[in-house]
């Protein structure tokens, strides 16, 4: 079984969104857990991570089998998600 492992930036950002938006995106990082490739994920371009949307956020990630670890969550339209990767 997976473990998971968040960035402080990622907690950070999860620990300010409203409860409902909350759920959702706490809800999806434990289907990550079982199935790190859904239909909806998509590797990123010059990154050797994947990306999920959530409504209207965006969790950035990576996985091992023995590891899911959550890099980013932000706003999906906005591009300060990646501009804030690069700097990772």
């Amino acid at each position: 079984m997976r473990h998971l492992e968040m960035s402080r930036d990622a907690f950070r950002f999860l620990d300010t969104l409203p409860p409902k938006p909350y759920k959702q995106v706490a809800s999806t990082m434990l289907d990550l857990l079982r199935q790190p490739e859904p239909l909806d994920s998509r590797q990123l371009k010059g990154y050797p991570y994947r990306r999920v949307d959530i409504g209207e956020y965006r969790i950035v990630y990576d996985f091992s089998e023995e590891l899911l670890r959550i890099l980013l969550i932000g706003k999906r339209n906005d591009d300060a998600v990646y501009k804030s990767l690069g700097r990772k």
